[in-house]
């Protein structure tokens, strides 16, 4: 039976996000958190993967008391287990410290055949995550997966189509392994009336700093983030261009010409 791990993130709705232009800070306030759309995707190819093999899927995710809606979100769609790694110490930590914290706390909940991750997150959009956490757990990784084709659990290997800039590419990695996930083939499914109710109510086990064995606070929130943000901001607007339609082709030419001398 696989033992599979999601990693999600609530993240704010950046649609309704907005830059003070005095702080550089993102205005949070009044703008709803949401499970980070591309995680949703990896979430949704867990489950299959646990519907088509059999096993247990839990997720685990980093944040504040508030990230509880979203694995009750994941719990809803098929998560078995959900579990919030909440404290203040973990607070303003980059990819590095979250990853740290994140397979530590993996650790004691058991060894992961699968572990399933979103590409980015729409507030950070770094891509490092995935690739930090493969390493932390010591496991091989396929990014970008457009599909998964088949897990052959004897010889403990997963096939698997990647999407690359120039076409897609069929790999195989050993288990345990590291998947990133496209939307393309895992649009997130909705849940059943059935078990949104049960996730309403269903237990989510909490671990914070003080609870993870061995957790080293050198490592972890502020001090454990090498990454530092000094300033956030939007992009300058440049100015408009122009649209030339003289009636003709030639006309429109002769009248970019012009203008390009004009320049120079």
């Amino acid at each position: 039976m696989l033992n599979i791990l999601v990693c999600v993130k609530q993240v704010p709705d950046v649609n309704l996000v907005k830059i003070d232009p005095v702080t550089g800070s993102l205005i949070r306030k009044g703008v709803p958190a949401i499970l980070n759309p591309l995680d949703a995707n990896a979430l949704e190819a867990a489950v299959q993967m646990k519907e088509r093999y059999g096993g247990l899927v839990t997720c685990i995710t980093m944040g504040p008391d508030q990230a509880e809606e979203a694995l009750r979100e994941c719990l809803a769609a098929g998560t078995d287990k959900a579990v919030l790694l909440s404290d203040r110490a973990f607070a303003n930590a980059d990819t590095l410290a979250t990853s740290y914290v994140i397979a530590s706390a993996a650790k004691l909940l058991g060894s992961f055949d699968l572990i399933f991750c979103g590409k980015e997150s729409l507030d950070g959009a770094t891509g490092q995550m995935a690739s930090q956490l493969a390493e932390r757990f010591d496991a091989s990784q396929l990014s970008c997966t457009e599909e998964i084709l088949s897990l052959n659990e004897t010889e403990m290997t997963i096939t698997a189509r990647r999407e690359l800039e120039k076409g897609v590419e069929t790999a195989q990695a050993q288990l345990p392994c590291l998947l990133t996930v496209e939307k393309t083939n895992y649009h997130p499914r909705i849940p059943n009336l059935k078990r949104w109710k049960a996730s309403r109510t269903a237990e989510i086990v909490r671990y914070n700093s003080q609870t993870i064995p061995g957790l080293d606070l050198a490592q972890i929130g502020d001090p454990g983030s090498p990454t530092k943000v000094p300033r956030t901001y939007p992009p300058e607007a440049g100015s408009k261009g122009m649209m030339i339609d003289e009636g003709s082709l030639d006309k429109s030419v002769e009248k970019l010409a012009g203008l390009i001398r004009e320049v120079l």
